[in-house]
């Protein structure tokens, strides 16, 4: 090696010395600033209350063919209201122990209710128990709805949900429980095929061959517990015809609300029937009492099984929905009523055959006119209720729990409006009382299938939010 050579060498190792004894400082770290603190997820919060009803013995009962009287009155009849607020969101649900209201009075309500209180009016379903023994809210058959009362129910539906809303904690939330009970021995599907080829509705059915259609035993029943202890808010649902008194000739939330009131005792809070998809059931064999403890019993039993659910997302929908009255043939609507009455009523039936023929009277010039109602859904979580404008036959309101999009359905019969019966296709062909023309049956065949459709599309919709 050269002299030039070495002297770079020397030079190198030098330099690699120097750096060793020196180790190279890190590159300083520029620190983020602290962003904001992680906000706690929204909060549940439940109100409810109930409101009951002032009623006399001088007011018409609604739920017969012709007007019928009570004298006195077993438990409470009032409208029960819900009002739950998730952040900035509210959405309320009321029940009404009335037989079914026009849209008139609960829209009015619910103006009411989104002006006073601040809730909108697509976020609040007003249900109507069916109670078949309670003043008159409706005109049909033989007798017609009592202004006053209509408007006293309204009244009072604002009132609840005014008292309800208040009731919201703001400093502690509640537990959302869920658990789908069942009940399959009140009610069943009260349209049996007779061995002359009719539907049965009143009279002896001995002669039965076989239901028409299917009968739907789902007990659904959502909870709102307090951490403090006890229940703000317990709700059901079930699908028969609400007929039936513990006291014969009284006025009566009947046994879905006497069941209620019973829990209320038990179990502190509110507690509340919401009737379902119940146009095509009845109950044929038992009587008020026992119907009552049945009752009682399965929600009691489905509440113990109750576990918590998550709620992140509380919203409702609303939306008017088009129909049409039917055309009809009145010498063939006359046959069919006045055929099955001389056979099955017993006693003098004109009276009877007289009231569908003043109905046919009042709704001929009404024929093939377009009206409009609502069909409306609400969301608590992954639980979604559908509110239905009359008496639902049971297969529609399957086919709407078939086709959610939710994983727990269920339906609220009687909701917002009332438009009659609303049959499925298939049952016009069968015939009987359901689909006889009349004020309490008059909308179109499809109306039924159209309602499942729009239901099923404001569902997807909530969905998608």
């Amino acid at each position: 090696m050269d002299r030039v050579s070495q002297l770079a060498r020397r030079a190198a190792l030098s330099i690699g010395l120097l750096t060793a004894s020196f180790p190279a400082v890190a590159p300083a770290v520029t620190k983020e600033p602290p962003g904001p603190p992680t906000e706690k997820p929204d909060v549940l919060r439940a109100g409810a209350v109930s409101v009951p009803f002032s009623c006399d013995d001088d007011m018409v009962i609604a739920g017969g063919i012709g007007p019928g009287k009570c004298v006195g009155q077993e438990g409470r009849l009032g409208a029960s209201a819900t009002v739950l607020r998730l952040g900035d969101r509210r959405i309320a649900i009321v029940a009404c122990d009335i037989l079914m209201m026009r849209r008139d009075h609960f829209d009015a309500a619910l103006e009411r209710i989104e002006k006073e209180v601040g809730i909108p009016s697509s976020n609040v379903l007003v249900n109507a128990t069916h109670t078949h023994h309670a003043p008159s809210t409706v005109t049909i058959h033989g007798y017609e709805r009592i202004e006053s009362f209509c408007e006293h129910v309204g009244d009072s539906v604002v009132e609840a949900v005014r008292r309800a809303n208040a009731r919201i904690s703001q400093k502690a939330g509640v537990e959302f429980l869920f658990s789908l009970g069942h009940e399959s021995s009140v009610g069943e599907n009260s349209r049996l095929l007779l061995a002359d080829g009719t539907v049965y509705w009143i009279g002896s059915h001995e002669d039965a061959v076989r239901p028409t259609g299917p009968f739907d035993p789902q007990l659904p029943v959502l909870a709102f517990k307090r951490p403090s202890g006890g229940y703000e808010s317990v709700l059901f649902n079930h699908s028969t015809h609400a007929i039936g008194t513990i006291k014969p000739g009284a006025r009566s939330p009947t046994f879905y609300g006497l069941a209620a009131q019973r829990l209320e005792k038990q179990l502190g809070g509110t507690v509340t029937f919401v009737s379902g998809a119940f146009g095509s059931t009845h109950n044929l064999r038992l009587d008020c009492r026992e119907m009552t403890h049945r009752i009682e019993t399965a929600v009691r039993d489905a509440l113990r099984r109750a576990r918590p659910r998550r709620v992140t997302r509380i919203d409702g929908i609303r939306r008017e929905l088009s129909y049409r009255v039917r055309f009809f043939d009145e010498k063939r609507e006359d046959r069919a009523v006045a055929t099955y009455c001389r056979k099955r009523m017993g006693g003098d039936p004109s009276y009877c055959i007289d009231v569908f023929r003043r109905m046919r009277k009042q709704l001929a010039e009404h024929q093939g006119k377009e009206r409009r109602t609502w069909v409306q859904a609400i969301r608590i979580g992954d639980v979604a209720i559908v509110g239905a404008p009359g008496e639902l036959f049971t297969q529609l309101g399957l086919d709407i729990k078939r086709r959610s999009p939710f994983r727990h359905t269920y339906i609220a019969g009687a909701a917002n409006d009332y438009i009659g019966y609303i049959p499925d296709a298939s049952s016009y062909e069968l015939g009987g009382y359901q689909v006889w023309t009349g004020l309490h049956s008059h909308v179109a065949r499809g109306t039924g299938e159209k309602l499942v459709d729009a239901a099923v599309e404001i569902l997807e919709e909530l969905k998608r939010r």
